[in-house]
């Protein structure tokens, strides 16, 4: 409990306190409680919890008590509030923790449980929910569909005073402004929760029945099964986002003037696609596109990322070779899909002047043309060492410029609508070779603001141009004055045509 801030263990306590005040009228005498069915849930919902405890098993049993939930909301159908209340207190104390501080964890579920259980209870038995429920013998069977009706609305209090809890916990132990505390917790659990609803409504209308207690197990079991599937699904998926967040530092470490750009990029295509109506299970995968685009560059030498100079012609077909070497690299990496094929071609250009393959128009995949988008606008909005980043309306209107020979113009055309509707803001640092230094944000434009960095950073023109240079940074890199063509990874049209401070990505 030391290790948790003051204000985390306030409200850990208040809500400890405001348990016990819920639970404490099943202890007084002549308080009428089913002792026997509150000790049977209890037991249940503690023989639940016990295998996360177990090392036989494992962390193939779910962490949190979602698989749990319909035997607490079954609890709360059966049972006074009060008595409901104490189902989920001693499982709770018991139950598998990961992260420390484990005591205080396990006293905050304990209590959020208990309340939140407590309020489903009492918004089902004003609803009149326990009359509904039937009971042994034909004579007394459950009124149905009306049952639904009291099952819903405690299930949706469950959700409500859950979700009200979990963001307050966010806010005081994690210190999230209240803003963002809430943000996304009651759509994300609303639909489970009403799920665990009906199943518990099942569970507490098979426990009334004529076929008892144990006929109600039958539901736990598969909810159970169900459940231990849906956190195998999850734990798959956050070793895929742990891969790739391998990846992306390890491009970051090697290529220090585009730390944090994978980010960005992966971030733009995402919006590039949601204005394109992508459907949402090929937005993650175009995510994991725009992150990894670049890693290829883990086979390029680091003398040549970071060379200060000119690059030579055999440097400059060393970089070319990035985009093969990345598709290499994730080749074996089933869950990418098409993310693949973006890594390979994002250097292609429409009209076929591109590498590594020279493909134009619609040869080049749809991924691949969104993430080109991306990494060009990210490219020049984005401040380097060498160069300040050019302001949001200018990068644009260089997108545009290009459309129709190097970028695809509906990507262009999606990613100005993207941005229109929910503008930009790119990662507040200044990127050194060597470090990254904070500095101020400036409003809408995505541009920083004034900030010290150990190199000098060339003068530009309002418009983002090299005034030491005499000429634009355009979308890839093109050179304003002579038309030519620099690639995302500082290539030059001609040999040596490109210093440093020219280089657009």
């Amino acid at each position: 409990m030391r290790a948790t801030p003051l204000a985390a263990r306030a409200h850990i306590l208040a809500a400890v306190v405001c348990a016990t005040l819920c639970a404490m009228p099943a202890l007084r005498p002549g308080a009428g409680i089913a002792w026997a069915t509150v000790g049977l849930l209890t037991a249940l919902y503690l023989a639940c919890e016990l295998p996360g405890r177990c090392p036989f098993f494992g962390s193939s049993v779910p962490i949190s008590a979602g698989s749990f939930f319909p035997l607490l909301l079954a609890a709360a159908f059966l049972l006074p509030p009060a008595a409901a209340a104490l189902v989920a207190i001693p499982g709770s104390l018991v139950g598998r923790v990961e992260h420390a501080p484990v005591t205080a964890r396990r006293i905050w579920r304990a209590a959020q449980l208990a309340l939140t259980v407590w309020a489903a209870s009492c918004v089902h038995g004003l609803l009149g929910g326990s009359a509904t429920l039937g009971g042994p013998g034909p004579e007394r069977l459950p009124d149905f569909p009306y049952a639904l009706l009291p099952a819903c609305a405690a299930a949706l209090a469950f959700s409500l005073v859950l979700t009200a809890l979990d963001g307050s916990i966010l806010a005081t132990a994690e210190r999230l402004p209240l803003r963002h505390a809430w943000s996304g917790l009651l759509p994300r659990s609303l639909g489970p929760h009403l799920v665990h609803g009906l199943a518990g409504l099942m569970m507490a209308m098979l426990w009334r029945s004529s076929y008892g207690p144990l006929s109600a197990l039958f539901v736990l079991l598969p909810m159970y099964i169900s459940c231990w599937i849906f956190s195998q699904y999850h734990r798959e998926h956050a070793a895929h986002r742990a891969t790739i967040r391998a990846l992306v530092q390890a491009v970051d470490i090697k290529d220090t003037y585009t730390r944090g750009h994978s980010e960005r990029v992966g971030r733009a295509s995402v919006l590039i696609a949601r204005e394109l109506g992508m459907a949402e299970d090929r937005l993650e995968v175009l995510r994991f596109a725009g992150i990894l685009h670049d890693v290829g560059k883990l086979c390029v030498p680091t003398r040549v990322l970071r060379k200060d100079g000119p690059l030579t012609p055999e440097e400059r077909r060393v970089i070319e070779l990035h985009p093969e070497y990345g598709h290499e690299i994730v080749r074996g990496i089933g869950f990418l899909g098409e993310a693949r094929a973006a890594i390979l071609h994002h250097h292609e250009r429409l009209d076929g002047s591109g590498y590594p393959y020279g493909l134009s128009g619609r040869e080049i995949p749809e991924f691949a043309r969104v993430v080109a988008v991306a990494d060009a606008f990210d490219a020049m909005t984005s401040t380097r060492s060498y160069r300040r980043g050019r302001p949001v309306p200018a990068a644009v209107e260089e997108l545009q410029r290009c459309a129709g020979t190097q970028f695809d113009p509906q990507m262009v055309r999606a990613l100005a609508r993207g941005l229109d509707r929910h503008g930009w803001s790119t990662a507040s640092t200044v990127m050194t070779a060597d470090e990254t230094v904070p500095v101020p944000r400036r409003g809408g434009t995505g541009g920083p603001g004034a900030g010290a960095v150990r190199r000098p950073v060339r003068p530009q023109s309002p418009d983002g141009s090299d005034v030491a240079a005499g000429r634009a940074v355009s979308a890839d890199g093109i050179d304003g004055a002579a038309g030519r063509t620099v690639s995302a990874d500082r290539l030059g049209s001609a040999p040596g045509a490109q210093s440093s401070a020219d280089r657009a990505r």
